[in-house]
């Protein structure tokens, strides 16, 4: 059986200021083509379909597209709600669509619940597993504690449970919305960090044939069997070493992935990440490559140029954003704010924050990382609530 894994659509998401509903739409129209073309089983959509809990009209109407040209090719698609969608809304008619062909899974107690194809080798199960926010999920599974490896561990003993009671020799695909580690992230997902630890070991996947991923926006391998397609689109400047793809499974006979191939996908408009002095972008023929790209500028002039993105724009018309690194000083300072906090948790920088308003006399003790832990993850489950009641 031939797959198309593809995830993180973020229909309705800007970049910069460009809107990308068009590059999205055409994104669509290759994805329907890609599965006609190569007469694959069935499409998975491992979340983030949207970018925001409530997204604008024009970008439901696109996922409305989107399903109505997938059901009328005839090609079953299973979807799975991630960390920007509301699961809620994203699930509404899922019982009618279903008939269509059109399986979304948006209730983590549906979990093991698969969706079954069958050829003539027999059965494939596909589980879809939204994504599960530990705080409010937790007593669903009976998790041991509050954390992403103890809810998706759970919901997997729950698909592993499933499958045990299938048919001997039924081949198995969850489709799952986490940060595996070994994962490279962009600077374009949302964190979804909870109690300090938000990576989950790939072997939570262990017993299934593979295991589709969405949430980290870069395609990439984690292991033969646990993959991730990345997003469709470049949604931020640190995805600019991006080879935007999807991936085309092959299932075969006796389970295992027989082959697994990159499927490209329309590329809008080169990025391109530019340093130096104004002048230099300004009059290098080096830089003449760029000036179709989107580009993402950093002047180190000494003394900020006068009016620069209006002259930036002279040579890139497509400049889309500004900053200002000085030469001289990361000496002198460590580098700029925005450097020195790239990387590190909400949970780090309040840790540092305690440090530092107390003059270097000591760290955040255990008792006061916990509270701040606490307050990080009530908030990010109350975040969670308030989208999915909204």
């Amino acid at each position: 059986m031939k797959f198309l894994h593809t995830s993180d659509w973020h229909l309705g998401r800007s970049f910069h200021r460009v809107n990308l509903l068009g590059a999205q739409a055409e994104f669509i129209d290759h994805l329907v083509e890609t599965a006609r073309e190569h007469e694959v089983d069935a499409v998975l959509v491992a979340g983030d379909v949207y970018d925001r809990a409530v997204p604008p009209l024009p970008a439901v109407e696109l996922y409305d597209r989107a399903l109505h040209r997938l059901a009328e090719l005839g090609v079953p698609t299973v979807m799975i709600s991630g960390n920007h969608d509301s699961a809620r809304r994203l699930g509404v008619g899922a019982g009618l669509i279903d008939r269509a062909g059109i399986h979304l899974r948006t209730d983590p107690a549906g979990c093991a619940d698969p969706v079954v194809l069958a050829d003539v080798h027999g059965e494939v199960a596909l589980y879809g597993l939204p994504y599960l926010e530990p705080a409010l999920v937790k007593d669903e599974f009976g998790a041991a504690k509050v954390s992403h490896e103890a809810v998706l561990g759970a919901a997997m003993d729950r698909v592993r449970a499933d499958l045990a009671t299938r048919a001997p020799g039924t081949r198995s695909i969850v489709l799952a919305h986490a940060f595996v580690t070994g994962g490279q992230p962009s600077d374009s997902e949302r964190d979804i960090a909870v109690g300090g630890v938000e990576a989950v070991p790939a072997a939570v996947f262990d017993g299934v044939d593979y295991a589709a991923l969405g949430h980290l926006h870069g395609c990439q391998t984690i292991n033969e069997r646990v993959r991730y397609s990345g997003s469709p689109l470049a949604y931020s400047f640190s995805e600019d070493g991006h080879r935007k793809t999807m991936w085309l499974i092959e299932l075969g006979a006796e389970g295992g992935i027989t082959t697994a191939e990159r499927i490209d996908t329309p590329v809008p408009r080169a990025l391109a990440r530019l340093r130096g002095p104004l002048d230099a972008l300004l009059e290098d023929p080096a830089y003449g490559a760029y000036e179709d790209c989107w580009v993402e500028a950093t002047l180190t002039d000494p003394v900020r140029p006068e009016d620069p993105m209006a002259r930036l724009a002279t040579r890139f018309p497509h400049a889309l954003s500004l900053a200002f690194d000085p030469e001289g000083r990361e000496e002198e300072t460590g580098g700029s704010y925005a450097q020195r906090l790239k990387g590190r948790s909400d949970q780090e920088i309040a840790e540092d924050f305690v440090a530092h308003v107390r003059g270097g006399s000591g760290r955040a003790d255990e008792a006061e990382r916990a509270v701040l832990q606490a307050a990080f993850d009530d908030v990010r489950a109350d975040d969670s609530r308030q989208e999915t009641h909204r």
